[in-house]
């Protein structure tokens, strides 16, 4: 188990309010960090399953597409949750979507799995994803259940990636 992961375990689940408190301070985070890239976007707060979700939506997409890609918006990610883990004193599962990334995200995950799932009906006893992110990984869980196929996490650290099999 990662630190990180520890944490998450040894602390209570975070009230309504708290979660709307970190929503508040990765808003305040972000706007400064859009203001000294001189970005234009609008934020939305909302709080669903247990985690603070912000959402960084601009008019003019263009201007959000550096920002989008799902590298950048995992780093932007880590840092919102940093910012707001300094200000709050409780680690944060707070998720960051700027442009409809994580919609774009969800769809090239479920495709992954479709794909993994084609191995499997070829005639593979398993097919290996990508290591992910652990907020990924519950996706593709999810989406294998969905499919009627059971995943697994394994590795360590950043390698840890999902295996599926026939349900």
């Amino acid at each position: 188990m990662t630190t990180s992961e520890q944490i998450v375990t040894d602390q209570p689940a975070a009230t309504e309010e708290q979660l709307e408190q970190e929503g508040d301070v990765a808003a305040d985070f972000l706007e400064g960090l859009l203001d000294i890239a001189d970005i234009e976007g609008d934020l939305a707060l909302d709080v669903r399953a247990g985690r603070a979700y912000v959402s960084v939506e601009a008019d003019d997409v263009a201007a959000l597409a550096t920002l989008s890609h799902p590298d950048t918006v995992q780093a932007l990610q880590e840092l919102t949750r940093l910012a707001v883990q300094n200000s709050t004193g409780r680690f944060s599962r707070l998720i960051l979507d700027i442009g409809g990334s994580r919609d774009a995200r969800q769809r090239e995950l479920e495709n992954l799995v479709d794909r993994a799932i084609q191995r499997l009906d070829e005639g593979a006893s398993q097919a290996s994803l990508p290591a992910m992110s652990s907020y990924e990984r519950k996706l593709v869980h999810d989406i294998a259940a969905d499919r009627g196929y059971s995943s697994e996490s394994f590795g360590e650290g950043a390698d840890r990636h999902t295996v599926l099999r026939r349900g």
